[in-house]
Formats: structure tokens, C-alpha cells, sequence
């Protein structure tokens, strides 16, 4: 939905810088206009009307991250133990927008996280079942992983269980970003 509405706005831009300056290229400038100053730059003797365009954001121009470049909106410290997954278990760190980290599947795991991020579910994500749900009681090992960082932008601080029906749900909805453990 951002790349959508960045890439609308993008070629909105262009296509304004484009259609002003031909519009006063078919006629003298309406009266409504002034002749000097800044919008007297739409007059044909003068040029093109001088719309700067912002710079393409790095998912639309293929470029990677630069010095220039904003902090990525979701940067996460994941942290899973007893997992019994060879590998699986230890602190990684993600980054998505651009991917980056030292998880082992940063770019499926940022994927995921995109995938989920404009749903209702991508709303409930990091928090835990409500008080009083009624939950399953089946046991799903000892794994756990605690979340933090930011998220979309949001701040994110949470543990992840599988002690009941309820957190082995969270688990596996977060997965790849916490290991398959199914």
C-alpha cells in the first residue's frame, strides 16, 4: 500500500510538471495569473514550470540504502531460546526497508511482516491474547522469543510463548520471523 501510494504521488508529480507548462504553451496566461514571480515561470518564453520531483524512495529506483536515506521503519531484535532447532536459537537482528539484520531469513521474514502489516491480523501481531480468552490448553514446548524494536514505525516489546493453544497461535503466525517449529 506505501509503494502504491509513493508511486501515485511520484508520477502524479511528473505528470503535473508536464501538463502546466504545456497548458501555457497553448496561450497567453490567464489574467488570474501573474506575470513575475514564481508561477510567471509557466509562461512559454520562460520555460517549464520549475516543480521539483522528491527523490524515488529506494523500492521504486532499485537503489539500496544511502546515507541519505530515512531509518528503516521496522527494525526488530528477535531473540529465541530453546527452540530445539539447530541454528534457530541466539539474538538476530531485522531490519526491513531495506532488508537487513543478521536473521537467518530477514528477507521471508520481512516479506511476512509487509504481507501481514495492512490486515486486520498485522494489527494484532505482537500482542498477546486478551485477559480471559479462552485458550486451548495444549503445551508446545519450552520455546520462547521476545520481540523488540519498531515496527511499521510502531513500538514493539513482547514475549512469545507456546504454552497454550492461544501463544503457539502467535508463534506460528509470526513465523519465518521466529523459527517453524510445526
Amino acid at each position: 500500500m506505501l509503494r502504491r501510494l509513493a508511486l501515485t504521488t511520484v508520477v502524479s508529480l511528473a505528470a503535473l510538471s508536464t501538463a502546466v507548462p504545456a497548458a501555457a504553451a497553448s496561450g497567453p496566461l490567464p489574467s488570474a495569473l501573474p506575470t513575475s514571480g514564481p508561477l510567471s515561470a509557466a509562461h512559454p518564453a520562460l520555460g517549464p514550470l520549475p516543480v521539483p520531483l522528491p527523490p524515488l524512495p529506494s523500492f521504486l529506483d532499485g537503489g539500496g540504502a544511502g546515507k541519505d536515506e530515512p531509518a528503516a521503519r521496522t527494525r526488530l531484535t528477535v531473540t529465541v531460546e530453546r527452540s530445539g532447532v539447530d541454528g534457530a536459537d541466539g539474538t538476530f537482528e531485522l531490519t526491513c526497508g531495506p532488508t537487513g539484520g543478521t536473521h537467518p531469513q530477514r528477507q521471508a521474514a520481512c516479506d511476512r511482516l509487509a504481507e501481514v502489516g495492512a490486515t486486520r491480523a498485522g494489527q494484532e501481531l505482537f500482542r498477546p491474547a486478551p485477559e480471559g480468552t479462552m485458550c486451548t490448553m495444549i503445551y508446545g514446548g519450552d520455546a520462547s522469543a521476545r520481540i523488540v524494536g519498531t515496527w511499521e514505525g510502531r513500538a514493539v516489546d513482547t514475549t512469545v510463548t507456546r504454552g497454550d493453544g492461544c501463544e503457539i497461535a502467535r508463534w506460528n503466525n509470526l513465523v519465518p520471523v521466529l523459527p517453524d517449529l510445526r
